[in-house]
Parts: C-alpha cells; sequence; structure tokens
C-alpha cells in the first residue's frame, strides 16, 4: 500500500508508523531519515539539502520532492511505502500526485491522526529528561519513582525548552496553519483516514487497519 501519515506533534505517529511497519512490511519513510541517508550516501540532491540543513534553512521544494522520488523509486518500496513528514504543503501533495501518476502509480489512503489540543499539549509538556545520563520521563503516563528525580542515576529531571507550553503551542499552531489546506486536499480527493488518536495505542492501530481494510488482531 502507499501511504501517507499526518499528526501534531504528539500525536504519536513514530508508535503508530512502527506498527503499520511490522503489519504491512512496507518501509517508512520520515523526512528526517531521508534527508539524513541522502547526505550521507552524498548523491547530488543530498549535498544540496546539506547545504541548506547546516544553514539552518528550509529545504526549497524541488529539492525535497526530488529527494523523495528518488526515496521511493528504491527496490524496499516496490510493493509500498508509508511517507510521514512529506508532503508538508498541497504544492508537495500536487507534485507527489503527478510524479506517481507518470509512473501509473496512486496513493492508496491518507491517514490522519487526530488528538485534541488539550491532550497534545498535556503529552508534550509533561516530558521531563534527566540532565545527566538523558533518561525520559513524563510526570503522568511515565513518572519517575521519586518526583523530578532520575530513576536511573538519582541526578535532576528538567523540562525541555522546546517543551515548554508556550513552545508547543507555537508549534501545534504552526503544524495547524501548514496541514488545514492539506487535510482538505486530500478530503476532497476521498484518500483521508481520520483516527480518533487519543485511544490507548492498541485501538488506534486498530482503527488504521479498519479504516484500511484489514482485520488486524
Amino acid at each position: 500500500m502507499r501511504l501517507v501519515l499526518l499528526g501534531p506533534p504528539g500525536a504519536g505517529k513514530g508508535t503508530q508508523a512502527r506498527e503499520i511497519n511490522q503489519r504491512l512490511a512496507i518501509p517508512h519513510i520520515s523526512t528526517g531519515d531521508m534527508f539524513r541517508e541522502a547526505i550521507k550516501r552524498g548523491t547530488p540532491l543530498g549535498r544540496q539539502a546539506e547545504v541548506y540543513i547546516k544553514g539552518g534553512r528550509l529545504v526549497p521544494d524541488e529539492v525535497t520532492i526530488g529527494l523523495v522520488q528518488e526515496r521511493l523509486v528504491q527496490p524496499d518500496c516496490r510493493n509500498g511505502f508509508l511517507l510521514d513528514g512529506f508532503p508538508r504543503t498541497v504544492a508537495q501533495a500536487e507534485a507527489l500526485d503527478s510524479w506517481l501518476s507518470s509512473r501509473g502509480e496512486r496513493l492508496d489512503a491518507v491517514i490522519d491522526i487526530e488528538v485534541p489540543r488539550d491532550a497534545l499539549l498535556e503529552r508534550l509538556t509533561g516530558r521531563r529528561v534527566c540532565r545527566q545520563c538523558g533518561a525520559t520521563y513524563h510526570v503522568r503516563y511515565n513518572p519517575p519513582a521519586v518526583p523530578g528525580k532520575c530513576d536511573a542515576c538519582g541526578q535532576d529531571l528538567v523540562q525541555r525548552a522546546d517543551d515548554t507550553e508556550a513552545t508547543v503551542s507555537k508549534r501545534l499552531d504552526v503544524y495547524n496553519e501548514q496541514t488545514a489546506p492539506l487535510v482538505n486536499y486530500y478530503r476532497q480527493r476521498g484518500l483521508l483516514k481520520e483516527i480518533d488518536g487519543s485511544q490507548a495505542i492498541p485501538e488506534v492501530i486498530l482503527a488504521i487497519g479498519r479504516a484500511l481494510g484489514r482485520d488486524w488482531q
């Protein structure tokens, strides 16, 4: 199956992507991994992307689209793929559709994992990290035995700057602004599968299976 995975920060895309990968035996292709692999291999597009990334700039659409195309012609994508982090804009979605069409292919579905904003804030702002060993906890979902102290080394736990409520709110705002047109684009094409991501993890993957016509147990 050829799939696209959408969902805001904190929606659990990584967890569900691993489940989909195992159940459908298709590669999970995230934008970050794709960039790193192309840079590591030293491809022409990878070298172009590296210049932008090292300069702290956004990689232009034409480079990103080229990298996606370069990745999707690899042998492991012959039976399908799960794209995560691409497309991010309607222009990128149109380019992907056009390229797939030129190969006689099309997307099978776009999975949109939806979670209420307040739940996302709780998930993301509750993370705590050990300043000494880097162990990660969550004040509600994975609390340390002693509040504020690392189970492994006993050092203080801290909240990262990018996990504060102000920063998380901004990240969610940016995601919503960028993604709303994309969600509408795929809904109009009958490809969008909206999944309630506030359920327990096992329930989410079962819901994804049902949306794809698969009876996963």
